[in-house]
């Protein structure tokens, strides 16, 4: 404290005594101020934007340094997850870059003593990256670690056995390795444990957040509503999505496993579901604002 008082009294008598360090501070001052309303105005003309016009961020990709992932890392991408080769090389630096600051954020811990390596570590962010990839705040708030076991693990909380779940408390998502890897050896049986896990991460994270105060948030949120007012309204529409066996019958539990079912067949089968379910697609595909990737 004394020397916060000291400082001030200093720049006081500098202040005084000195005419160019008083004018350096209040063009310091100005430029701050400046600052402040630009980011408002920015958030003001980007929340007209969203509410009025596209239904979308202003700009998504934006980057003073790209980091990269190395050859043996970008290797497995592109043998193992066929979203990223779908990405034009623009897009392709940008998600490298994405996964980068997932793993450098998120802490991964191996149940019962598993190996966490290399391909562990880039499937889990690759899966986390693409979920995100049309938003320009892509962190999730409420994650900052994932927990691997080699298969099913024993709930001590609940007594029973697992493949995966988000534990917000704990801000943990857990995976059974064994089925995480299954949901993408067959990429067209809308079974992902990988991408519901991770739905029900950003559901909850934008649930928890000011949505006017993040864009991301506003049209995730939006999108939510607009899904359940289209299934209230339309009451044959909705027999329809469940008598219609394209989308499994967990999906109508509740809304949180909703939205992550309906991502599910959105990434796995998107040419089926535009056909089968026009207007759910293209929510979806606006709430996770997917303009890439054939999508």
């Amino acid at each position: 404290m004394n020397i916060h008082l000291s400082l001030i009294f200093f720049i006081l008598q500098s202040q005084e005594e000195d005419p160019m360090i008083s004018g350096l501070i209040l063009s310091f001052g100005y430029f701050l101020a400046a600052l402040f309303l630009l980011f408002f105005a920015f958030r003001f003309i980007e929340g007209v934007y969203v509410d009025f016009f596209a239904k979308k961020p202003l700009f998504t990709h934006f980057y003073l340094r790209l980091k990269s992932l190395n050859e043996k890392e970008r290797d497995v991408l592109k043998r193992q997850f066929s979203f990223y080769n779908k990405l034009s090389r623009k897009h392709q630096r940008y998600f490298q870059h994405r996964v980068c600051r997932f793993i450098d954020r998120v802490e991964f811990i191996g149940g019962e003593d598993l190996e966490i390596d290399e391909e562990k570590r880039i499937l889990i962010a690759a899966t986390a990256t693409m979920l995100t990839f049309g938003y320009r705040n892509y962190h999730i708030n409420r994650l900052n670690k994932v927990i691997i076991y080699s298969d099913e693990y024993y709930s001590n909380l609940n007594k029973t056995y697992h493949k995966g779940e988000f534990n917000p408390g704990h801000r943990a998502i857990v995976f059974s390795w064994k089925d995480f890897k299954e949901g993408y050896e067959i990429e067209e049986d809308n079974l992902n444990l990988g991408i519901h896990e991770f739905v029900h991460a950003i559901h909850i994270s934008y649930l928890g957040t000011k949505s006017r105060n993040d864009v991301s948030a506003h049209i995730f949120i939006n999108g939510l509503e607009k899904i359940k007012n289209l299934l209230e309204t339309n009451e044959s529409y909705e027999s329809k999505m469940k008598t219609a066996g394209y989308f499994r019958d967990y999906a109508f539990t509740n809304q949180f496993e909703l939205i992550a079912v309906l991502v599910e067949n959105f990434i796995e089968t998107p040419s089926v579901f535009k056909v089968e379910f026009p207007e759910v697609y293209n929510e979806i595909r606006q709430m996770l604002n997917f303009d890439f990737a054939g999508y």
